[in-house]
């Protein structure tokens, strides 16, 4: 438009100066595979923690510190400092560059970093061998890898045995008895 003309301009394209965002594509990380060493025994390739992984919708990166209680509705990650609890509705990674003292509960777990407290998964739990879990752990998976360290105690009953053991115990204890 004319600076004292009454007619508008017909533009060509997007204003010069507005900047408009661009998505950024996100490149999957490799998750780790079992190979054959010559050996014949199988080995783990590392995968590298420090970028998010692929379907982790949140992320705590390197240098964060929180305290408090965390829910994750989706599969989340974590590379910085948590003190408190952690619930997660999905997956849930600890790299190894987090340092982690809380109450977790997650559907899956895989600790690659320093944990401290009690782990409960209603799936499976993994730990790495940069892995130092202390605490106990609850699942009805478990998976140790070489040269992770491991300082507690473990339960390794699916939750419907537990849920039937109690069910059982209480029967008994009001003085019934099942078959």
């Amino acid at each position: 438009m004319g600076l004292f003309n009454n007619e508008v301009e017909k533009k060509a394209g997007p204003d010069p100066l507005v900047i408009m965002p661009q998505a950024v594509p996100v490149q999957p990380v490799p998750l780790p595979q079992p190979a054959r060493s010559d050996a014949g025994r199988a080995t783990v390739q590392q995968q590298n923690t420090h970028a998010p992984t692929v379907g982790a919708r949140a992320y705590i990166d390197q240098g964060s510190k929180i305290s408090g209680k965390l829910e994750f509705a989706g599969p989340a990650q974590i590379e910085g400092q948590v003190d408190g609890e952690i619930s997660a509705k999905d997956s849930l990674m600890i790299g190894e560059s987090a340092v982690v003292t809380a109450q977790i509960k997650a559907s899956s777990i895989i600790v690659a970093g320093k944990v401290s407290g009690e782990i409960i998964a209603s799936e499976r739990i993994e730990i790495r061998p940069s892995a130092k879990v202390s605490g106990n752990l609850t699942t009805p998976r478990l998976v140790v890898h070489d040269g992770a360290i491991f300082e507690g105690n473990c339960a390794m009953q699916p939750d419907g045995v537990r849920k039937d053991r109690r069910e059982r115990g209480a029967a008994q204890a009001n003085g019934q008895s099942q078959a």
